[in-house]
């Protein structure tokens, strides 16, 4: 009688192991579970912020000198002037469901704003400037000046590089006078010589303002910044 009572005792932790064993596998798969939606949740969260309120950008040329630098990494307050739909969904272009324009509008565009725009030449492109001159303004460029609705206008932003024979300083590229339509705006970079913008290519739609540069969030010194490439005094400055 003693044996099977032996046996019998030696059976319940066997058995309990088992739960144990079920137990642990299905904590593992709760947490896994966990885990992907945490993921997926964060994901679709960095997917809204990126499309609707705040994107990253690289600053790849010097048009827009002095004010950004090449290897400026900024940030790009999309909600500036409202909430705009985005020109394509995963590089995909839709007709008939708003892409590339405003649902809703609640700020105003200013004169010498720093904005991203679809560029008109080519839609696949994003390009930053500054907002010269607006809808109803007659804007005219001679040389280093800049006039809107005939008077002179403040440009403490521009930069000239190019100098003539004499050394006197020279804007490449004049345009006007000529009003700026309705819906449309004038922008020009801050590098006046080196800048291909407005001048040349003409007026950008105020629907394909995808939003105004916030601030500098990383910079890079790429060319000169060696061994210590990073430029520390830019990094949390606003763009103005």
């Amino acid at each position: 009688m003693a044996e099977p009572v032996r046996e019998s005792r030696a059976q319940q932790p066997q058995a309990g192991a088992g739960r144990e064993g079920q137990g642990s596998t299905q904590r593992t798969k709760t947490l896994v579970r966990e885990y992907v939606e945490a993921f997926a949740v964060a994901a679709v969260l960095a997917l809204v912020i990126r499309t609707f309120i705040l994107q990253a950008y690289k600053i790849p040329s010097g048009s827009m000198e002095p004010t950004l630098l090449i290897g400026d990494h900024i940030l790009v307050n999309k909600l500036a002037y409202g909430l705009r739909m985005p020109d394509t969904i995963f590089g995909l272009r839709l007709n008939g469901i708003g892409l590339g324009s405003y649902v809703l509008r609640f700020g105003t565009i200013h004169r010498g704003d720093v904005v991203v725009f679809v560029f008109p030449k080519d839609r696949s492109k994003d390009f930053i400037k500054r907002v010269v001159a607006l809808s109803g303004d007659q804007v005219e460029v001679r040389g280093t000046q800049v006039l809107i609705n005939g008077q002179v206008a403040p440009d403490p932003h521009a930069q000239y590089t190019k100098t003539t024979a004499s050394g006197g300083s020279r804007l490449y590229g004049d345009f006007g006078p000529q009003v700026v339509p309705a819906g449309k705006l004038f922008v020009m970079g801050d590098n006046r010589d080196l800048s291909y913008d407005s001048r040349f290519w003409g007026f950008v739609d105020s629907g394909d303002i995808e939003g105004r540069a916030l601030l500098i969030y990383w910079s890079w010194d790429t060319e000169d910044g060696w061994p210590f490439p990073v430029r520390w005094g830019r990094i949390g400055k606003l763009v103005n």
